[in-house]
């Protein structure tokens, strides 16, 4: 059984390494060590972290009860920010993830160690580059990537913030910047006349990352100035996040039918990623350059699982239903592996549709940010 974060968090690793070289469905291989993987990190959160032990023994799931992966308890997204849902004692917590929200709001925490933090840049990178690069662009650093939210060390509590750094220094170009800034109350803002400056004088394929609101700041600043671009070649937007009250909002069809007309963009180029701070993975939609998708749904890498639940009888919903969706990661190693969240979805096959949020379900999301 293990009992030391370190070697857990080396394993973990090395799966997504291989996991990552791999397709969708999963051979039975990677399944077996998926399972044991599972339950070792169970077993692993069930002695070191209290909070959720007492959920654990109060549903009667205890290591050596529970037999499959969607036996295991999921903590509601809510507690996190109530409870230190975490397996690292105080000294070793190096980093915390906060969910969005207003100043008037508590806030989710997710507590990183070094080695919990090396573990999710891991797992975020290689389905990063799956969904938005080319092959060759990564390793040739062909495209810079323009952040219309602020760097980490202005937004350090951002996992979206965060998420971005690590593949900018890994996969951007040399002019990679950011355009966000953070005000002293940390409300986030765009720079956009600044940005819309190097978007008409770029010479390379650009990668626009921000938050829906971002972008919607971005379509009026366009607006404003009477300005329509058309973007080198191969350029491409990943828009993740919503609204609350931070811009006017757009349904997302009419939001990348706007981006697509006003940067000259295909809809293809367009990408929408699913992500919070309560986990340390993320779901994309569509992965660039497939210009005939079948269906525009969600999925997350091979080292994820996901269920949509009937909130009436917390059983799995029949697919095609709608019901919350809950998200089972081998990243999340020290805090809770299971997690279930506020979100609206629909399962199709090995992907989701996202509907929106559950009705009384506090706001969240990274358009809420702040520092």
């Amino acid at each position: 059984m293990t009992t030391s974060l370190a070697p857990l968090c080396e394993r973990i690793t090395s799966f997504i390494h291989r996991s990552s070289e791999g397709d969708f469905p999963h051979a039975d291989g990677d399944a077996r060590e998926f399972e044991k993987l599972t339950f070792e990190i169970f077993n692993f959160q069930f002695q070191q972290n209290p909070v959720y032990r007492r959920l654990c023994e109060a549903r009667n799931a205890q290591p050596g009860l529970v037999t499959s992966w969607q036996q295991i308890p999921a903590v509601p997204a809510a507690a996190f920010k109530e409870l230190d849902l975490t397996c690292l004692p105080p000294a070793d917590r190096t980093t915390v993830f906060r969910s969005s929200g207003t100043t008037s709001q508590e806030r989710s925490r997710h507590f990183h160690s070094k080695e919990s933090l090396a573990v999710y840049d891991a797992s975020l990178l290689p389905w990063f580059r799956r969904h938005l690069l080319r092959e060759g662009e990564a390793s040739n650093r062909a495209v810079d990537f323009f952040s219309l939210t602020p760097a980490a060390a202005a937004a350090p509590q951002s996992s979206l913030a965060h998420m971005i750094d690590a593949a900018t220094r890994v996969f951007g170009g040399n002019a990679s910047r950011s355009f966000g800034s953070v005000d002293c109350e940390g409300q986030w803002s765009v720079e956009a006349n600044l940005l819309l400056d190097a978007l008409t004088t770029a010479k390379r394929p650009v990668l626009l990352l921000g938050t829906a609101f971002n972008f919607v700041h971005l379509l009026d600043t366009m607006e404003t100035r009477q300005l329509g671009l058309k973007l080198p070649e191969g350029s491409r937007v990943m828009e993740t996040g919503g609204y609350k009250g931070r811009s006017r909002e757009l349904p997302k069809a009419t939001l990348h039918a706007n981006l697509s007309r006003t940067l000259g963009l295909p809809a293809s180029a367009i990408i929408s990623e699913y992500g919070m701070s309560e986990l340390s993975s993320q779901a994309y939609d569509l992965a660039v350059d497939d210009h005939n998708p079948r269906e525009r749904l969600f999925r997350f890498p091979p080292w994820c699982r996901f269920q949509v639940i009937n909130p009436e009888t917390v059983q799995p919903a029949r697919e095609g239903s709608p019901g919350l969706l809950r998200i089972l990661e081998l990243a999340n190693v020290a805090s809770v592996i299971a997690v279930q969240t506020e979100d609206l979805a629909v399962q199709h096959g090995d992907g989701f549709e996202l509907l929106g949020r559950a009705a009384k379900a506090g706001a969240r999301g990274c358009s809420l940010m702040t520092a």
